[in-house]
């Protein structure tokens, strides 16, 4: 067993984060009164400093910083200092990078915030280094520094942590806009948002030019471009999809060898990734792809989509079936030493025959691309390298399949990255939603039946018995207040298995949990980020930012949609009516930060057309029906299903009174409370499904 010097009170948590920390000679509190009582009592000032588990630049301040005694003795000394894991308490995060941002940071992790006893921040920044460098103040000056003031000059703190406080309420408000009507609501937002897409279009390595060096996997705008194309048959906007996903398949940014998306590349190529993998940006990355196939037919994608679930299901899901968070960066202290290769390696596993197809597919070069070792990624498809070697294409294709095989065995033996291994509520629904949409497009029951698995895991061990969520599940404990986006993300998630499935257990999942949140997070108009009952903070926020996941109001906002027409319950509408006025002015002004909530607009604008299918097992055109409603792409519809005779028909409203005609499969296609005449023929089916004529410009 290792003895350690240094033993603080994060040793009692869960969070694999906070455990990193439980041996600095820093004395770490975590989150909680204890603290905050500590800092009265004492006058001193806390530093709560935010961070998640595979967090790079977390890693690198704990080395330089955080073990080092000296700093650690006069942090102690002078300061309360918490640990947060940003991933179980997004509800911290959320108000302290907001108020780092009003200091005029650029936000990131690790996040480090000093605040008063009373938990308002008056000061902050990101990553501070141990010596001075990079334009910044050492950690230690600014730990002297923010001291001497606190001692010294309390009138500034106290100036500077009440216009903080001030200005975090005033944001709150004017999220919680419910002036205009729906007749203001269109697809203006959208048209401005796609325009906004194209101009930061990046034509020669695809994807967007939103920040001077860094991309980011735009997996929600992509979904949200995906949908301007249907209504439209805008060229451009199918174009800047099908070649961005293809760009972050085949580059640095995604694992050639073992599959799944890494956090962002540091490059515009897509080459040098940050190498943390997510489980939200490969749920989303998942979704992109596989509707990407629904409106293109290419099976490339379909492939690609099942390419990520592979990995997934052989390092990110857990015995009972849920999904774990995310995997580090870092092995053995070095950024991105496991996914990296040299020529002579490769060689070496594969043995000459198969390494002189393999490294020009991989573009391996001797000296290497990233600090004198290989990440590998795709310049030329199969076919190129087979036509460039003067080989059959199969034969390639198969030595590919062996190299990739070949070399993830040999990986696998190299000491691995930190698997957070905690089960996030809202994660999960990302994910279950995922395997849910492939299961349902491509036929595999087994997806579907792991995306059931996920769902019932969350339901069993993250709700209690008076249905209220819980945020984390890991090593058997159930933690922590589920926030606003765990209700939403689970509910859409079942309205997804409702649609692979159609069992109506799950519209009755989704209803109960969006009941608990007109109960717990309801407003007059967008919800609360935080339950009624949760843990009080400086500010109760409001928020529809679709940052690395859907915001809690974008789901919700989703789902209602979906429950109105599955249940034919108009008050459902009217609450993402709510939601819709109360961030107009945000979607329509900066919709890139607003992508989700802009797709749950689309299906609202679209006409919302629910569409239920009545089908007979005797009649050959039900045949027919299936692909249409399980495989095309319909972003402006919800789809209902039961054969003649089936019982739980009648537990679905919109399936209710709903017959076949004349023996034959026959479809209803209902809109603002009325339906048109049923059909008989798919064609017939198809185009009033895809009709936007009744819709708002």
């Amino acid at each position: 067993m290792t003895e350690h010097k240094y033993t603080n009170k994060l040793i009692h948590e869960k969070s694999p984060y906070l455990l990193q920390h439980a041996h600095n000679p820093v004395d770490w509190h975590p989150w909680g009164p204890e603290a905050f009582e500590l800092a009265k009592k004492a006058n001193k000032p806390l530093l709560v400093s935010i961070g998640y588990a595979t967090c790079h630049w977390c890693h690198v301040m704990e080395r330089e910083s955080f073990e080092d005694p000296e700093i650690a003795e006069y942090l102690n000394a002078h300061f309360v200092p918490i640990k947060v894991d940003r991933e179980e308490r997004p509800d911290v995060d959320s108000i302290y990078m907001k108020s780092v941002q009003a200091f005029g940071q650029q936000g990131g992790w690790p996040l480090n915030v000093f605040v008063t006893p009373d938990g308002v921040p008056f000061y902050g920044g990101t990553y501070y280094p141990s010596v001075g460098r990079y334009g910044l103040p050492s950690f230690l000056e600014v730990l002297t520094f923010l001291d001497k003031t606190w001692r010294e000059e309390p009138e500034k703190v106290e100036k500077q942590s009440t216009a903080l406080i001030n200005y975090l309420k005033d944001v709150s408000k004017q999220e919680q806009n419910t002036e205009g009507t729906v007749d203001d609501l269109g697809f203006h937002g959208e048209n401005k948002t796609r325009e906004f897409y194209t101009q930061s279009y990046d034509r020669l390595h695809h994807g967007f030019l939103f920040q001077q060096q860094n991309k980011f996997p735009p997996s929600m705008g992509l979904s949200l471009l995906l949908r301007h194309h249907h209504r439209t048959g805008d060229a451009l906007s199918l174009e800047m999809v099908e070649n961005t996903l293809r760009a972050m398949k085949q580059g640095g940014i995604y694992d050639q060898i073992g599959g799944g998306l890494a956090r962002y590349s540091t490059d515009h190529q897509w080459l040098v990734p940050h190498f943390e993998k997510m489980l939200y940006d490969n749920g989303l990355f998942v979704t992109a792809l596989i509707e990407t196939y629904q409106v293109t037919g290419k099976r490339e994608f379909a492939d690609y989509a099942n390419d990520v679930l592979q990995y997934i299901d052989r390092d990110m899901t857990s015995a009972e079936g849920a999904f774990y968070s995310a995997e580090d960066a870092d092995s053995e202290g070095v950024e991105g030493k496991f996914y990296v290769w040299t020529q002579e390696e490769i060689e070496k596993v594969l043995g000459r025959e198969t390494a002189s197809i393999a490294i020009p597919y991989y573009n391996v070069l001797p000296n290497g691309n990233w600090e004198g070792k290989n990440i590998l990624h795709v310049k030329r498809p199969p076919e190129q390298i087979a036509k460039d070697l003067g080989l059959p294409l199969d034969h390639v294709e198969a030595k590919i399949a062996e190299a990739r095989e070949k070399l993830l065995a040999v990986r696998s033996q190299r000491i691995r990255p930190l698997l957070d291994d905690k089960i996030l509520t809202s994660w999960n629904g990302l994910m279950i939603r995922a395997m849910a949409q492939v299961g349902r497009v491509l036929d595999d029951a087994d997806r579907i039946a792991k995306a059931e698995k996920a769902l019932h895991f969350i339901w069993n061990n993250l709700r209690t018995p008076e249905g209220k969520l819980l945020r984390r599940w890991r090593e058997g404990e159930a933690r922590y207040d589920g926030y606003l986006c765990d209700y939403t993300s689970i509910a859409l998630a079942c309205c997804d298995l409702y649609e692979a499935t159609y069992n109506p257990d799950y519209i009755n999942k989704a209803e109960a949990l969006m009941k608990t949140v007109e109960e717990k997070f309801g407003n007059q108009g967008a919800y609360y980020e935080t339950a009624s009952d949760a843990e009080e903070l400086i500010v109760r926020q409001v928020s529809g930012y679709d940052g690395v996941e859907p915001s809690g109001n974008s789901s919700a906002a989703m789902a209602l949609l979906k429950l109105a027409a599955l249940t034919q319950n108009v008050d459902y509408e009217r609450r993402a009516e709510k939601i819709f006025l109360a961030f107009s002015d945000e979607v329509t002004e900066y919709g890139i930060n607003s992508s989700f909530m802009m797709q749950a607009l689309h299906l609202y604008l679209g006409g919302c057309k629910q569409v239920a299918v009545r089908g007979v097992n005797s009649d050959k055109g039900l045949d027919a029906f299936w692909p249409l409603m399980r495989r095309r792409f319909f972003p402006n519809a919800v789809f209902a299903f039961s054969l003649d005779g089936d019982a739980d028909a009648q537990r679905v409203p919109l399936l209710a009174g709903k017959e076949s005609l004349q023996g034959k499969t026959t479809a209803y296609v209902c809109q603002h409370g009325s339906c048109l005449p049923p059909v008989t023929q798919v064609t017939e089916l198809k185009n009033l499904v895809d009709d936007y004529r009744q819709v708002r410009d």
